[in-house]
């Protein structure tokens, strides 16, 4: 069965979720958006994954205890599909009255549910990323801002509101650099509901230097763009890649939470270590 964005929850009245229901997680496909940037599964440019972040998880003791913990949760950009936001943020919900063992248990299902969804109908599969934090961990959660030079220093001149992969350009006729850039002035909309999704995004690359006032004007032409977190990470990869040419490059968004979540995707054009999973202010 494919799943469209439209068929899901979002948007529409959400259920009462009094019991643990695995059957609420709700994939998405990635190959469709895909296909838009000529992608095909199996032979992707780049690297990565999407890096959820729960701050609404709870459950009870066999005691009949409530129990609360955030959730770092770690899904290969490889998997076919990925988990529509509202479903999750239900699933996750109907854990609040069921009771658990531990917060092992708790962990455990969460990975094997959420596995099962992102990988539903490929050839083979490996394990998402589960990682609780309780509530006596809570004060090493580090909020930190985006290492990088800032873009929103410029003072430039905005017209686009679409996205614009024109406007992108690059000094070929000089000497290679290497720089991390920022800026905190990404923001889509949701596909399906419209509602804004503000963020911040650090793009690390080497190669022919990219004109600073050009990528800011291209971030910002998202701002009436509609698509999810993960597709606009990687169409702004793309864009850079076919227009900068870079010879290495990554790009990392941080979304503000919606509904309990948060979703940073990160795409690399070389394998490496996925950046800390730390928040910035506004989330």
């Amino acid at each position: 069965m494919n799943h469209s964005p439209e068929q899901s929850l979002l948007g529409k009245p959400a259920p009462q979720v009094d019991r643990y229901d695995p059957s609420l997680l709700y994939p998405l496909p990635r190959a469709t958006k895909r296909a838009e940037l000529g992608l095909a599964e199996g032979r992707l440019p780049f690297f990565g994954a999407d890096l959820w972040t729960a701050f609404e998880l709870s459950w009870l003791t066999p005691r009949g205890k409530p129990q609360v913990a955030l959730a770092h949760i770690t899904i290969p950009c490889e998997t076919p599909h990925i988990v529509e936001s509202k479903s999750f943020k239900l699933y996750l919900n109907s854990f609040g009255h069921m009771a658990f063992a531990s917060a092992d248990e708790v962990r455990e299902r969460i990975r094997a549910d959420v596995s099962e969804a992102v990988w539903r109908g490929a050839p083979s599969s490996s394990s998402v990323g589960v990682r609780l934090l309780l509530p006596d961990s809570f004060e090493r959660e580090q909020v930190r801002e985006l290492e990088g030079v800032n873009l929103d220093r410029l003072d430039i001149e905005c017209s686009h509101y679409t996205p614009a992969p024109e406007l992108l350009t690059a000094a070929f006729d000089e000497q290679p650099v290497q720089e991390v850039l920022v800026s905190n002035l990404l923001k889509s909309n949701c596909l399906v509901t419209g509602q804004p999704d503000w963020g911040s995004v650090q793009i690390r690359y080497s190669g022919p230097q990219i004109d600073q006032g050009q990528l800011l004007r291209y971030l910002v032409s998202f701002r009436n763009h509609h698509e999810f977190h993960e597709q606009c990470v990687e169409r702004i990869f793309m864009d850079i890649r076919t227009r900068c040419r870079p010879v290495k490059l990554s790009v990392y968004a941080r979304y503000t939470r919606r509904g309990g979540l948060d979703i940073n995707p990160f795409r690399t054009s070389h394998p490496g270590a996925l950046p800390a999973h730390v928040r910035t202010a506004r989330q």
